[in-house]
């Protein structure tokens, strides 16, 4: 029997073709379902479906932008949020990628503190709204401190998990070298939890502005949160429309950000569905 003689019943197999995709396909592809919704948004509003009371047309967000941007108030409310926000993510990061390195490289930090924090990380964030009032009051602090809390635990979790697949020999091998423990953190075990590190980093963003909304909750008098209480009192939907589309770019620039890091630090990845 030849070698290109198939066993009756049996399939020739076909060799997958991977077909390189340009740029501008993908982004195109990608804008797809974003414009299918604005269409859709744009003919409610022009036939009737939508009234204003309901939700404002995307002419009239629009009209709210430039009102919002031409006075100030939407500059100053970005500025306020991403303050507020990147200062809850960083303190967050670094919370969680400390503890994060401390119970997946050592031993003794793994039953000091895993279990303790795995219970934490199962309290909901916005459950501690009332508790940060009573021990911050109303202040920048709790809302900063709120951030930092949902924005902890995720890029625990993916750390401890990288730091522990970290290839054991691999390790051994640097230590008969004679490579001390932080050296080993730092040039061995954190590039290879890259990966893991940087799905916590997108988890982490993604929370940010969601604690965010949550935070602005707290009797804010400044930032995209405050621009939304205002709007709901005087029942402006499309102000209300401009504030909750911001939070939802805010939360794709994040996404974006994350995948350009993984591009420029992990090159060697086939981006998701090259191969379908």
């Amino acid at each position: 029997m030849s070698d290109t003689t198939l066993h009756p019943g049996l399939v020739r197999p076909r060799p997958q073709r991977l077909g390189a995709r340009s740029r501008t396909y993908s982004v195109t592809v990608r804008a797809l379902g974003p414009l299918a919704l604005l269409a859709l948004w744009w003919a409610a509003a022009a036939t009737g479906l939508l009234t204003p009371d309901v939700l404002a047309s995307p002419a009239e967000v629009l009209r709210a932008v430039g009102e919002l941007w031409g006075s100030g108030q939407l500059s100053d409310a970005l500025t306020t949020s991403l303050t507020r926000s990147g200062l809850g993510l960083l303190i967050g990061l670094a919370a969680g990628l400390t503890l994060g390195i401390t119970t997946g490289f050592t031993r003794l930090g793994d039953e000091l503190l895993d279990s303790s924090l795995q219970t934490l990380r199962t309290i909901p964030f916005l459950s501690l709204v009332p508790l940060f009032m009573v021990w911050f009051g109303i202040n920048e602090t709790a809302k900063i401190l709120l951030i930092a809390v949902a924005t902890t635990f995720p890029m625990y979790v993916s750390t401890s998990s990288g730091v522990r697949n970290t290839d054991p020999k691999l390790i051994e091998a640097m230590r008969s070298f004679g490579m001390g423990r932080l050296a080993l953190v730092r040039e061995v075990v954190l590039p290879g939890a890259l990966p893991s590190l940087l799905a916590g980093l997108r988890l982490s963003m993604t929370l940010s502005v969601i604690a965010l909304i949550a935070a602005e909750e707290i009797n804010a008098t400044a930032g995209i949160g405050y621009l939304m209480s205002q709007a709901q009192s005087y029942a402006r939907t499309d102000i209300l429309a401009v504030c909750i589309l911001v939070y939802g770019l805010l939360g794709l620039t994040a996404d974006i950000v994350v995948r350009l890091l993984e591009r420029v630090l992990m090159p060697w990845r086939t981006p998701q569905g090259a191969a379908r």
